[in-house]
């Protein structure tokens, strides 16, 4: 059971602190549209690992916890998140 001692104060409380990141792992990674976020927070929301964060127009994504689950992906009203092979560097996958 997690004790408020576990948890980070601040912006997102749900981001938990831990030594080392672990989401280097993940075989998948989510990528954040600009163009279609309206920063509803819903990834935010369901996200498990509390990779997100609230920015000045839309949401920052903290790849350094992120299992590539695809939750957000899933849940995304705006489908502004798309999930792409891990190492891949195409800058156009955001545009979509």
């Amino acid at each position: 059971m997690l004790t408020e001692g576990d948890l980070r104060k601040g912006p997102n409380l749900a981001t938990p602190l831990l030594s080392t990141t672990t989401g280097s792992w993940r075989l998948v990674r989510p990528v954040l549209n600009p163009k279609r976020c309206n920063n509803c927070l819903t990834c935010w929301l369901f996200c498990p690992e509390g990779c997100f964060t609230r920015g000045e127009s839309i949401v920052s994504l903290n790849l350094d916890f992120c299992k590539g689950c695809g939750i957000c992906v899933a849940e995304c009203p705006r489908e502004a998140l798309t999930l792409v092979e891990e190492g891949s560097n195409d800058a156009r996958l955001s545009e979509r």
